[in-house]
């Protein structure tokens, strides 16, 4: 598939934000540190601004755009359309704990529930974007389970890398705030290590002679190619990266997702006040480039079965 770059910054900043939303409410709600009005004015405006950012991303790859609000009218059948709703509904409770947090100081009573309610629907519209995906038996490396296993530990751990990065600035960091984030990183290398695997090992079954039908009469082979010039179908379906420049990417984002910033927390549970905004910085800044080329290869290695009727041998 074609890598769309709207959706891929779609897909990194909203996961996240969602991710950083759990964090916050969850802490909020367990009394993990106190009501500071700028922590959360920073951390809930961080969250909400990558939220927000990018969801109006994902409209650049409509070709009507101004039409979007239509795809909230489906949601009984599709998850795209059950995506925006929970988005916009998130949005409510997040608006009750940042008054309650940032003009009132308080996390008692109604707000701890809006702080539930906050993580449940993040959590589920980080889900509902996996199974965007996850629902398309036409692309094998999607139509799997860990797909959405993937979007939900990868939110939580970008989430924690950036929850860290803000608590940083306004007190010592606590041992619970570096070791959760951490189990959530690690977590995220497993499943994703294990989706790698799942993709590279699964049985590559549909054949030009299943898509059309002629396999009773024997092996089927082009003759000419479809079409003399490539078509959408091709540029959007047909795109490959070769294997070995997706091993190297591979490496390259475990690197930058998990090893540097499982590194630069370790580093902060030994470093001072003053030094631990930058290894969280630094975290923060290698998990982000990673998880980029992460979801760059998400969209670049999986293969739809259309292009059997374009060449393909198998899909």
């Amino acid at each position: 598939m074609h890598p769309a770059y709207s959706v891929i910054f779609f897909t990194t900043a909203s996961g996240a934000g969602y991710g950083l939303l759990v964090w916050l409410a969850m802490a909020s709600a367990l009394g993990g540190f106190p009501p500071d009005w700028a922590l959360g004015l920073i951390g809930l405006g961080l969250a909400l601004a990558l939220v927000t950012g990018g969801l109006l991303s994902s409209t650049a790859h409509l070709g009507r755009p101004e039409r979007a609000w239509r795809a909230f009218s489906q949601w009984r059948s599709s998850w795209l359309s059950r995506e925006g709703v929970l988005a916009v509904a998130t949005y409510i409770p997040a608006a009750i704990l940042g008054i309650s947090w940032v003009f009132y100081e308080k996390f008692d009573g109604p707000v701890i529930i809006a702080s539930l309610l906050v993580s449940v629907l993040a959590l589920t519209t980080v889900y509902a974007t996996g199974m965007i995906y996850a629902s398309l038996p036409t692309i094998r490396a999607w139509n799997q389970p860990l797909t959405v296993a993937v979007y939900l530990t990868l939110a939580m751990a970008t989430g924690g890398i950036l929850f860290v990065f803000v608590l940083s600035f306004f007190a010592p960091l606590p041992t619970w705030a570096i070791a959760l984030p951490l189990v959530a990183i690690i977590g995220a290398y497993f499943t994703k290590r294990f989706y790698w695997e799942a993709i590279d090992e699964a049985p590559r079954t549909l054949r030009p002679e299943n898509a059309t039908g002629l396999g009773h009469i024997g092996k089927v082979h082009h003759l000419e190619p479809p079409h003399a010039q490539a078509n959408y179908v091709m540029r959007e379906m047909g795109f490959k990266v070769a294997r070995n420049h997706a091993d190297k990417l591979r490496r390259l984002s475990a690197y930058l997702m998990f090893l540097v910033p499982i590194v630069c927390l370790l580093l902060l549970l030994m470093v001072s006040t003053f030094t631990a905004p930058l290894f969280a910085l630094v975290a923060v800044l290698a998990m982000g480039i990673g998880v980029v080329i992460e979801r760059w290869l998400f969209f670049a290695e999986a293969e739809h079965v259309v292009m059997l009727y374009y060449g393909a041998d198998a899909a």
